[in-house]
């Protein structure tokens, strides 16, 4: 159950963009600006298939990695359209869950070579020098704040070790 969670707030993020509810300040949660965005199909699309929907629509906070459209197309051909079959629901819900992490954590709050643990239960290594990286990828667009925590979009899919 807390792998579905954390693989689902990680794929909602995935698909976060700058979207916001309204100007009242009033935010939506981390699915619904996935959702919202279609920058994030491929990954709203893995979080139903992950049936983590639900959990990252909770009260978190969470924080999400969350891999663009762009970043699963790089992966090698037929990797996305494997992992969403159900009988690979599993391996799936492992890497959505190691690109969430519990609780807020804000771009300021980063630092070098920080480790942060995912909800999948591996690390990710955080970088801060030349820019915001994640493991092996790229923040290109940090500190999308929803009700439920924040999303950082990220440039790759980043695999659990």
């Amino acid at each position: 159950m807390l792998r579905r969670t954390y693989l689902a707030l990680t794929a909602a993020a995935v698909m976060a963009g700058p979207a916001f509810a309204d100007g009242h300040g009033d935010k939506m949660d981390i699915v619904d600006i996935a959702t919202g965005n279609e920058s994030f199909s491929t990954l709203v699309a893995a979080l139903k298939a992950a049936d983590l929907v639900e959990t990252l629509k909770g009260d978190g906070p969470f924080t999400v990695f969350a891999p663009s459209n762009a970043a699963f197309a790089a992966l090698p051909e037929g990797t996305v359209e494997d992992l969403l079959k159900p009988e690979n629901k599993d391996q799936l819900t492992a890497i959505l869950t190691y690109h969430v992490v519990p609780g807020k954590v804000m771009s300021g709050d980063l630092s070098d070579g920080m480790m942060a643990e995912t909800a999948q239960g591996g690390k990710v290594t955080i970088g801060t020098e030349g820019g915001v990286t994640v493991d092996s990828a790229n923040v290109v667009q940090a500190d999308i704040e929803a009700s439920n925590g924040v999303i950082h979009v990220i440039d790759g899919v980043i695999m659990p070790k």
